[in-house]
């Protein structure tokens, strides 16, 4: 049987390790990728640290892959060798459980994630069930398609679900490697982009990125600085700090949504007296589908939106997660094979 190589997780925080593992066939309604690109993730760190129930190990790293399909499984219709394809954190649905008859396909029963559920995309290859899998258009590279499979789609599809309308004032806590991306999709999408950050160096990147207003989270208190641009209809909180969401409360509008899609188990400091009278909402947004994630890529074709990435081979993938891991990358770290 063929081999391609991959990284391996053996054990809880053990070390990635680039390997040679057999390549198997796809079953039914499954296709193979051969992968181009793979980001890396902030939640990737999660999995190394056996953060999620069920996991088997070597884990496989990776759920935001980009390629083409190399080999069909009996029964897959609709798709073709040679189809350029991404994969994000939506893995695939079922398709027969109670959400997905509803429709709700992102909150299946069975769900699937790329290295929770089945080898991930820091590899060669990686096999996928066939509802995973998210056509890139034309206009993107691999690499530009790879982190609008998590990264983009998370914040392009959590900002076009809010009820803000262009023109709204709309401001992004964070400017990492979602943040970046928010702070420019809220910027095409219409809004009056506020980027909320720690300290004064990060503002010049903050306007460049297409922000009108920059607070710095350091320099005094964010929902008085808030209210002093008029405040704002919806908080996108992508910094993984339970507090600095929770201090952006005072400078929501009445009816004001506080979208969460920064992960921590830190409790949110808030008290329901900070909700009722102004009518405030906190939703915690999950990912988006395949089809979710198609629309994020055609919606960045559009509006120019892109991620600034810093591109390492496969074989580098230790050290690629290890500057994401220390805050060292500029924003996103995509491996190429």
């Amino acid at each position: 049987m063929p081999t391609h190589r991959a990284v391996h997780v053996a054990a809880v925080d053990a070390p990635l390790t680039l390997v040679d593992v057999e390549t198997e066939p796809p079953g039914a309604g499954h296709v193979r990728i051969a992968v181009t690109a793979c980001g890396v993730c902030g939640t990737d760190h999660a999995f190394v640290n056996g953060g999620f129930p069920g996991m088997t190990w070597p884990v496989t790293l990776g759920h935001e892959i980009a390629g083409t399909i190399a080999e069909l499984g009996a029964g897959v219709t609709d798709w073709k060798v040679g189809d350029r394809v991404a994969v994000g954190w939506f893995g695939g649905n079922c398709g027969h459980c109670i959400p997905c008859r509803k429709g709700d396909f992102i909150h299946c029963v069975n769900g699937q994630v790329p290295s929770w559920h089945y080898p991930g995309g820091y590899a060669e290859s990686v096999t996928v069930p066939v509802s995973a899998l998210a056509r890139i258009p034309d206009e993107l590279s691999f690499v530009e398609a790879a982190p609008m499979g998590c990264a983009g789609v998370t914040t392009y599809h959590a900002l076009r679900s809010t009820a803000a309308l262009p023109g709204d004032r709309v401001a992004v806590l964070g400017l990492g490697g979602l943040g970046h991306l928010g702070v420019q999709f809220a910027r095409a999408m219409g809004f009056e982009t506020i980027a909320i950050a720690r300290g004064a160096g990060k503002a010049a990147d903050a306007h460049a990125l297409g922000a009108h207003h920059y607070i710095d989270s350091t320099a005094g208190d964010v929902a008085e600085a808030m209210a002093a641009l008029g405040g704002v209809a919806v908080v996108l909180a992508t910094a993984a700090n339970s507090r600095a969401m929770a201090e952006t409360l005072g400078g929501l509008t009445p009816r004001g949504e506080l979208v969460i899609i920064g992960v921590t188990t830190e409790p949110l400091p808030i008290a329901p007296v900070q909700l009722i009278t102004p009518g405030i909402s906190v939703t915690g947004h999950p990912s988006g589908t395949a089809r979710d994630v198609e629309e994020t890529m055609r919606f960045a074709v559009l509006s120019g939106v892109r991620a600034r990435i810093e591109e390492r081979p496969l074989a580098q993938a230790a050290q690629a997660y290890a500057a994401m891991e220390q805050g060292q990358a500029r924003y996103r770290m995509v491996l190429t094979m």
